[in-house]
């Protein structure tokens, strides 16, 4: 029991990025699957809004997942172990973005609105959302 808990939180209380990686990589595994068994086994035309629904929100959390998995890897071997905390933070808060993005796109082709403009709004919003996260954090600093 003490050995999970070392593995569970560190010193200061908090989540130590080994069980909060384990976590999203299991998570990351159920929405892969939950996504695979929506393609295979749910007809969206029979199973009208619900059906969509939830192939969109699999896909959503199963991007999140794999893009927080490659980026946190990526600023793991650029920035080593020195900024743990902020490489997570900083993964989990583009990670969603871009999963929104990609999520937000495919939606628009499925109801026939998607246009090179409104991919363009929509990286705008999304780069808008990020600066406002950046400047927050930079002001949490000071």
């Amino acid at each position: 029991m003490q050995t999970l808990i070392i593995i569970c939180y560190n010193k200061d209380n908090n989540m130590s990025p080994l069980f909060y990686n384990l976590i999203i990589i299991f998570g990351t595994i159920i929405f892969w699957i939950g996504f695979a068994a929506t393609l295979a086994g749910i007809n969206p035309e029979q199973g009208g809004g619900a059906a969509v629904l939830l192939f969109f929100i699999n896909l959503f959390f199963a991007l999140t997942g794999t893009i927080y998995l490659i980026s946190y890897v990526i600023r793991l071997k650029i920035f080593g172990k020195s900024a743990l905390y902020r490489n997570i933070q900083v993964s989990t808060r583009q990670a969603g973005l871009f999963a929104i993005l990609i999520s937000s796109t495919l939606w628009l082709q499925s109801q026939r609105l998607l246009t090179w403009y409104n991919v363009i709004l929509l990286i705008l919003g999304l780069t808008v959302l990020e600066f406002f996260f950046i400047s927050r954090q930079s002001r949490a600093r000071y």
